[in-house]
């Protein structure tokens, strides 16, 4: 999605103590950049640890996870709020609530039309987070 200001890169993610807001867990709206190492390769510092912890949480929540992948399965790459009480057999103000955590968790961005807010995947976020999990090894 467009940064509707035009003030440089979207930023994207949780902000960090003393970030203003906004700020990411390093990585900005088309760079693929990780906010640390995969963990087989170095232990994560404390700010990053919390950071992680923080995305995996909002994650582990089954209908944010389906309201992810419906976003994401969408063919245009992006869905209406309006469109997704229903597949997740949730309340607006229930969906509402996830769609908003999975946008503090720089998961998802939100971008509003008229009365709508329309939401897409942020694939950064998804490959950093995906590559933190990665390991060295493989499997037997």
């Amino acid at each position: 999605m467009p940064n509707p200001t035009n003030e440089g890169p979207t930023k994207i993610g949780p902000t960090r103590a003393g970030e203003p807001a906004g700020a990411v867990v390093g990585v900005e709206a088309g760079q693929s950049g990780l906010c640390c190492a995969p963990l087989a390769e170095s232990p994560l510092n404390i700010p990053d640890a919390e950071d992680l912890a923080q995305a995996f949480k909002v994650l582990a929540d089954p209908t944010r996870l389906r309201l992810l992948s419906l976003v994401a399965s969408s063919t245009t790459g992006e869905a209406c709020a309006c469109d997704l009480n229903e597949p997740v057999g949730k309340s607006q103000p229930t969906v509402s609530h996830h769609l908003s955590q999975l946008v503090e968790a720089g998961l998802l961005v939100r971008e509003k039309r008229g009365k709508w807010a329309w939401f897409a995947v942020v694939p950064e976020r998804l490959v950093a987070l995906g590559a933190v999990l990665a390991t060295t090894e493989q499997p037997s």
